[in-house]
């Protein structure tokens, strides 16, 4: 356990000097001590942890040595002509600048450019060894590639799993809802045209008022098919794109709502469905319950990367897990790989920068 908790200090200043997270290795801890216990000594993360502790202590040493060396050996140099001047004849202890040069005048003063060079270089020495010791945690003490693959494995068949039960969760409302709403209303509507045939010869009042109910009835049934598609596939989505369906949602919204857009193409029609959803998503969940008062939405196509950037004013605070909306927009990114991140102080803001691949 100690031997691990160094560990991860390790990979935090590793994060630290290289800018990247270096992920913990270890896999999860069954309950029971004993488990536990049977678990660390089988993890190969152990064992490399365990590698790691004497290449530290084996770089540590060699750095003190070698900065220590560069800094007396840059000082002999500097002071090679006040040595010579100071030990003007051989003596059984002569500094090794005065050996190496004999006592020459020229040579003891060409040292001196030689010495400014090792101040340079032992001066910027212990920055190189820290990013040197860094790599070295990074590869001994982080994920090896192949666990990074068997962990991107398990990544996306968990998404994807959770994809497949998303969109039979999707049918299964977008078939209870025709049952139970357009479905309802086209049978009504057919039974009053219906019961409006058999009277129309003796009661073409009666006949005109059951084919009036008829028509309404058709009409909100009509009403009930365009909600139920757009919240499947927004027509202004396949009409006018991802910029355009965007702009829609910000006129919509309510609040002010700026919009830097930088989209230069199509893309695949999955791709703009999920991000028109996961921005439609982020933005109601700022109205409704952060306060916001101004929304600025970013879309940028890069390349292979679509980066999606929502800041809200509001109070700050958002947590996926105490609501279903932050949950709901990381199942959609996560379904093509897609990643969510949350940066959300108590006073705010709350940005949420979002990435989805798609192809170029």
């Amino acid at each position: 356990m100690l031997t691990r908790r160094l560990a991860d200090l390790q990979r935090r200043r590793a994060a630290a000097v290289l800018g990247v997270p270096v992920a913990s290795p270890y896999a999860p801890s069954p309950a029971g001590l004993l488990a536990r216990a049977r678990a660390t000594l089988s993890d190969p993360a152990t064992w490399r942890d365990l590698a790691w502790l004497p290449c530290q202590f084996a770089a540590g040493v060699l750095g003190v040595t070698l900065g220590l060396g560069l800094w007396l050996a840059a000082l002999q140099c500097l002071s090679a002509p006040l040595l010579r001047a100071l030990l003007p004849t051989r003596t059984p202890y002569d500094p090794a600048v005065l050996e190496i040069t004999g006592r020459s005048g020229p040579l003891t003063w060409l040292l001196v450019p030689v010495g400014v060079g090792l101040v340079i270089a032992a001066y910027r020495l212990p920055r190189h060894l820290v990013t040197g010791q860094a790599w070295l945690a990074r590869a001994l003490l982080g994920p090896t590639s192949t666990a990074r693959l068997s962990a991107r494995v398990n990544r996306l068949t968990a998404t994807r799993a959770a994809a497949v039960d998303a969109s039979a969760k999707e049918l299964r409302r977008v078939e209870r809802d025709l049952h139970d709403g357009a479905q309802v209303r086209l049978v009504a509507a057919s039974m009053n045209l219906g019961m409006a045939e058999d009277v129309i010869d003796t009661d073409p009042a009666g006949a005109k008022a059951l084919m009036a109910e008829a028509k309404a009835g058709m009409g909100e049934a009509l009403t009930e098919l365009r909600d139920l598609v757009r919240g499947i596939h927004p027509p202004v989505l396949a009409d006018r794109g991802l910029a355009g369906a965007v702009q829609a949602l910000a006129v919509s919204s309510g609040i002010p709502v700026e919009l830097d857009l930088r989209l230069d193409r199509r893309l695949a029609a999955p791709v703009e469905s999920s991000a028109y959803f996961v921005i439609a998503e982020s933005l109601a969940n700022a109205i409704r319950h952060s306060g916001a008062r101004h929304i600025q939405v970013t879309v940028a196509d890069a390349a292979h990367v679509l980066r999606i950037t929502v800041r809200d004013d509001g109070r700050g605070g958002a947590d996926p897990s105490l609501g279903t909306g932050l949950r709901g927009i990381q199942r959609r990114l996560a379904a093509f790989d897609g990643t969510l991140r949350i940066t959300s102080p108590p006073d705010g803001p709350t940005v949420l920068d979002m990435e989805l691949p798609c192809a170029s």
